[in-house]
């Protein structure tokens, strides 16, 4: 991702702490976390991290639940506000994860993916796959249904952010190139668009294809 695209997901975000620190979530996106909580509590899975924690909700609740949560954000005052509430997080970039491999037993990002260009998505989804340990499961929840990618000059937050949207097909797709799709779901939750659909992917990482040295 240009620096000038991450500039402003950094800026816009950093300066919107406190309005999503207190704005209510809706219920089903209390119940989507609540479905992830149950797939890890069943496979036995504990170690989890969440790319694009914001403010830190989710990894709050996950953390009561027993879960061993690392927050990752690009905005430092959000990952400031993860602190403060005791939650282990740091500043990183979904595209340079630094974490060695099969560090974690699970991955969850929810409406963060949205702002990664098409084109770096297949690398971003493979560094995903590299932290996550053989037999793990990620959890994949993004705004889509359709296919666009732009900056968004009506956005509410300035500077205005990159927003990248794939159809389902499309989604569904670039998610098997490091993925086995366990569950897709695409539900209408967007309250003014109609056209918009949130999309939702349980995946369990495919092992990648090993390096040949010498040409061999």
């Amino acid at each position: 991702m240009p620096d000038t695209l991450r500039d402003r997901l950094r800026l816009a975000y950093s300066m919107d702490v406190e309005r999503r620190d207190v704005r209510e979530l809706p219920d089903w996106k209390l119940a989507e976390r609540g479905r992830f909580l149950e797939w890890l509590r069943n496979e036995g899975l504990c170690k989890l991290l969440e790319i694009g924690s914001g403010v830190g909700r989710d990894a709050a609740y996950f953390k009561e639940h027993g879960m061993r949560i690392t927050c990752i954000d690009l905005s430092p005052e959000m990952v400031r506000c993860c602190q403060r509430k005791g939650l282990a997080a740091r500043v990183m970039d979904v595209a340079n994860l630094c974490f060695d491999h099969a560090t974690f037993d699970a991955v969850y990002s929810i409406n963060c993916l949205l702002h990664v260009p098409k084109d770096e998505l297949p690398a971003a989804l493979a560094e995903i796959r590299r932290v996550l340990r053989p037999g793990g499961i990620f959890y994949y929840g993004t705004w889509g249904g359709f296919d666009h990618e732009g900056i968004f000059e009506e956005d509410h937050l300035q500077p205005p952010r990159l927003f990248s949207f794939h159809s389902d097909v499309e989604l569904q797709k670039l998610a098997r190139g490091c993925f086995e799709i366990l569950e897709f779901r695409s539900e209408a939750h967007h309250p003014e668009e109609s056209r918009f659909r949130f999309q939702s992917l349980l995946l369990r990482p495919i092992p990648a294809d090993p390096i040949i040295h010498g040409g061999k």
